[in-house]
C-alpha cells in the first residue's frame, strides 16, 4: 500500500539535492529587488499614460 522506504529514500535524496543548492548573497538579492523595483516603477508609468492617452481618445471619439 504506502512504501515506506521509498518514501525515506525520496527524502534523503531531496536533502542531498538541496545542500547542493547556492543561495545568492545578501548583495545580490538587494541589486536584483531593486532593479525590479526599479523595472515595475517604469512600467506602471508606462501603463499609466498608455491609459490615460486611450481613455482621453475613447472619450474624444464618444463625445464626437
Amino acid at each position: 500500500m504506502f512504501d515506506f522506504e521509498k518514501w525515506r529514500e525520496f527524502w534523503r535524496e531531496a536533502k542531498m539535492e538541496l545542500k547542493k543548492t547556492v543561495f545568492p548573497s545578501r548583495r545580490q538579492t538587494l541589486g536584483a529587488s531593486v532593479g525590479l523595483l526599479v523595472l515595475v516603477f517604469f512600467v506602471a508609468i508606462y501603463l499609466g499614460v498608455l491609459d490615460f492617452a486611450f481613455s482621453k481618445l475613447i472619450t474624444k471619439f464618444l463625445t464626437f
